[in-house]
């Protein structure tokens, strides 16, 4: 249990894919004007990051590492992901139109995504069982929403502030994203592992 909160806190926090890793900064930067498309983005990604987690960890481990298949895990675990977004935005479509709308162009980018690819990469690389790559998606998902959230939170005051003209737009954002990220590196160290 404390190994599983561990790797928890280590993907959400001290190794945040966004502000630590520099993954999936296209939707931080392009969802977080609003804090209801922040969130349901954040619960979209946060959802296909556990399933691909799952399928992909499932794939290599038990099929293609036996058979000695291990070569063809990037393209496996592509057509999986592909997969997981069309079935996420079926489903967010069904579910709210209105965040359907909301989140746009960059719902099916989730495919295209580093953040997803760079989950299953890293969760094979560091050698991670079925429960650990589960646990460190759902770290990696909590993460990015909450990154997301509080940029998407900041967003909104930054609009209605008096900010100078030459740092209005993105370039305060970009200011704002840079001491969000010195302040999640606060962190490191935290968990004692390079997870």
């Amino acid at each position: 249990m404390i190994e599983a909160l561990i790797l928890f806190f280590s993907a959400a926090i001290v190794n945040n894919f966004v502000l630590v890793r520099f993954l999936g900064i296209c939707p931080f930067l392009g969802v977080s004007k609003h804090l209801s498309a922040a969130l349901g983005m954040g619960g979209a990604t946060t959802a296909v990051l556990v399933f691909t987690s799952f399928c992909c960890a499932v794939v290599n481990n038990y099929i293609l590492q036996p058979y000695n298949l291990t070569s063809f895990a990037l393209l496996v675990d592509i057509v999986i992901i592909a997969a997981a977004v069309q079935i996420t935005e079926i489903v967010v479509k069904l579910l709210s139109e209105d965040l359907y709308r909301a989140l746009g162009i960059y719902l099916p980018l989730i495919t295209t995504n580093c953040i997803v690819l760079g989950l299953v990469l890293l969760n094979a690389s560091l050698e991670h069982n079925l429960w650990q790559s589960v646990v460190y998606a759902a770290g990696a998902g909590a993460g990015f929403t909450l990154v997301l959230t509080l940029f998407a939170a900041m967003r909104e005051r930054l609009a209605i502030a008096d900010v100078p003209a030459p740092f209005k737009g993105s370039a305060i954002a970009l200011i704002t994203a840079g001491i969000m990220s010195m302040a999640f590196m606060g962190f490191a160290g935290f968990t004692g592992s390079a997870v």
